[in-house]
């Protein structure tokens, strides 16, 4: 005997509509049409048409190239977003999502050609993407990069009408025979730290439960050790290195790069030194900024956590041959970024364990 009910049929008075169901077909033509001031300004001469296409066009300029390879990353701000829903303010968010791609791709020594973004929110305000576009538009142009398209969803039932999440792929190119990495790292390699601009886009999950949830502070409240309220702190865009890697690749002997991103300095920085070697690092080579101290106390988190979750100020690493230290460092000072000798590259010491391929020594000074 079947015990399953049939279905009831219930009819409704007036037709069910996309709308009803939470999505506007309206309002994500008007994003597009707000978009388009802000992509016109990453336009690259070999992006070919616009926004709107099925398919974005970029004419690769292989001619340019005797071996050309095209590196691709792709990545997201993670819980950052939180902070800038909270906050209502939506036009930086995107310079984070543009660095944490870019800055991948410069790693191996890849200029950055184009970019598309995806983002995801419960319901669609023209205004609020128009405005997160707007920044991912001002980190392309920070990076060299065209923005050429992307999508924009509306998951009405599975966000909060508030609610939005950002996600990128970008495209670059390098020459075969420049491309960087941990094979051309030699010991007597000197490690250079590049300032980051705060917590950039990594942690979040870790800030908003210390300082948020544990400390019960508020993000409107003013930080006398800020000079700005806390959430201000916590929305500051994450340095782009993109364009100082690439002169400082063009012009000097660089033979890799790091991004500090999750994972800390020490675990970002493993990852391009190859086996046998080792980089030892002198945290008495600078002082860690006030964010992060800040966090520490809150939470009372010890400093092993603190360099896995945060870059601690160091937001990318470049490896340089010896000769080209001094003149790596003026080249990015002139070009605004501040550096800092952070070690070396040394032969590892064969009694110790061979999977560890960064160290970190000494303390900083007043943190």
């Amino acid at each position: 005997m079947n015990s399953q009910q049939p279905i009831q049929n219930h009819p409704i008075s007036t037709g069910a509509t996309y709308a009803g169901a939470g999505v506007s077909i309206e309002a994500g033509e008007s994003a597009v049409e707000l978009m388009k001031p802000f992509t016109e300004r990453t336009k690259r001469p070999e992006v070919l048409g616009g926004i709107g296409g099925f398919a974005s066009l970029y004419k690769l300029p292989v001619g340019k190239y005797r071996e050309p390879v095209l590196a691709s990353s792709s990545d997201g701000v993670g819980t950052k977003s939180a902070i800038a829903q909270a906050m209502d303010i939506h036009d930086t968010i995107g310079i984070d999502l543009v660095a944490m791609v870019v800055d991948d791709l410069v790693a191996c020594g890849a200029e950055p050609l184009f970019l598309q973004d995806y983002i995801a929110c419960g319901s669609l305000n023209p205004q609020r993407i128009a405005s997160i576009v707007s920044g991912i538009a001002e980190g392309c142009v920070r990076s060299g990069c065209a923005l050429v398209g992307g999508e924009t969803a509306e998951h009405p039932g599975l966000m909060q009408a508030n609610d939005y999440d950002l996600a990128a792929t970008a495209v670059g190119i390098v020459e075969a025979d420049a491309i960087l990495g941990p094979d051309r790292v030699r010991p007597g390699d000197v490690v250079i730290a590049m300032a980051a601009s705060g917590v950039h886009s990594n942690g979040y999950s870790m800030v908003r439960h210390v300082l948020l949830e544990i400390a019960r502070l508020s993000l409107e409240g003013y930080v006398e050790e800020f000079g700005r309220t806390l959430g201000e702190e916590l929305l500051e865009p994450t340095r782009i290195y993109a364009l100082d890697c690439l002169a400082l690749a063009r012009d000097t002997e660089v033979h890799a790069y790091a991004h500090i991103t999750g994972g800390g300095l020490a675990n970002n920085l493993a990852r391009v030194i190859p086996k046998g070697l080792v980089a030892r690092l002198d945290r008495r080579t600078w002082t860690p900024p006030p964010v992060f101290g800040f966090v520490s106390s809150h939470g009372r988190v010890e400093r092993p956590e603190m360099e896995t979750a945060f870059n601690m100020g160091v937001g990318m690493v470049a490896v340089v041959a010896p000769d080209d230290v001094d003149r790596a460092q003026a080249i990015l000072t002139a070009r605004h970024v501040p550096s800092w000798v952070l070690g070396s590259i040394e032969t590892a010491d064969q009694t110790g364990d061979a999977d560890v391929r960064a160290f970190l020594e000494g303390d900083h000074p007043r943190f």
